[in-house]
């Protein structure tokens, strides 16, 4: 069975239509959304679209994501994560689990720089830290990413040996390192990006949101690769 996570923070504008296209798709066996605080009525739209909704009242899209994790039901044998702003296109969902499903790969990542972006949709510091992690993974693990996004899919076997650990906002990167460190099958396909259709962007909304993203990034860049050259 295929579960779909979305972290969602005060998403109550885009949120229902998100969940509503991830069902659409007749891919997703169940959509589960992790109130990451909420303070509008997020969680309340979530359920109406058909989502089962975990709350997760401490901050962090990693502690968001491993809710999601902690709720999966034992039918999923593959995870689905987006973000639940709208700018992720669920219509875009096959390209990333036919490889996992035929047997071909273990994790698939979209891509938003190689695929079409609403002008706006992305930052320069985005797209530019996306590059720069890519080039780094590749000196240390030889493989090439281009993009952190948010939107992938992944083995849920494979997923549960990672031993993901990053609380915030490294979590993407910190999957990406393990997966390619543990020498998971991996693939980067194109995928389309949209503006965000609701709310603020907790990190490239503000200059202090950038800030705090970026240097829990390097921190997780870090941690993770002294992690490797220790074992």
């Amino acid at each position: 069975m295929i579960s779909v996570i979305i972290p969602a923070l005060n998403e109550e504008e885009p949120i229902g239509a998100v969940v509503h296209d991830c069902l659409a798709t007749g891919l997703a066996g169940e959509v589960i959304v992790v109130d990451n605080g909420s303070t509008d009525r997020t969680a309340k739209h979530a359920r109406a679209a058909g989502a089962k909704v975990v709350s997760q009242p401490a901050p962090g899209y990693g502690r968001a994501c491993a809710a999601g994790i902690r709720a999966l039901s034992p039918e999923c044998d593959l995870v689905v994560f987006l973000d639940g702003d709208g700018s992720d296109c669920p219509e875009f969902m096959p390209r990333l689990i036919a490889p996992i499903v035929h047997g071909d790969q273990d994790f698939v990542i979209g891509s938003r720089t190689r695929g079409k972006r609403e002008p706006g949709s992305m930052n320069f510091q985005q797209i530019f830290a996306g590059r720069v992690a890519g080039f780094l993974l590749r000196l240390l693990y030889s493989v090439g990413y281009s993009d952190m996004c948010p939107f992938r899919a992944i083995r849920r076997s494979a997923l549960e040996t990672l031993g993901m650990k990053e609380a915030t906002y490294g979590w993407n990167l910190e999957m990406q390192m393990r997966a390619a460190r543990a020498g998971l099958r991996i693939l980067e396909v194109p995928v389309n990006h949209r503006c965000r259709t609701g709310g603020e962007s907790k990190v490239s909304g503000t200059l202090r949101g950038t800030f705090v993203a970026g240097l829990r990034i390097v921190a997780t860049l870090f941690r993770v690769a002294t992690e490797r050259r220790s074992l």
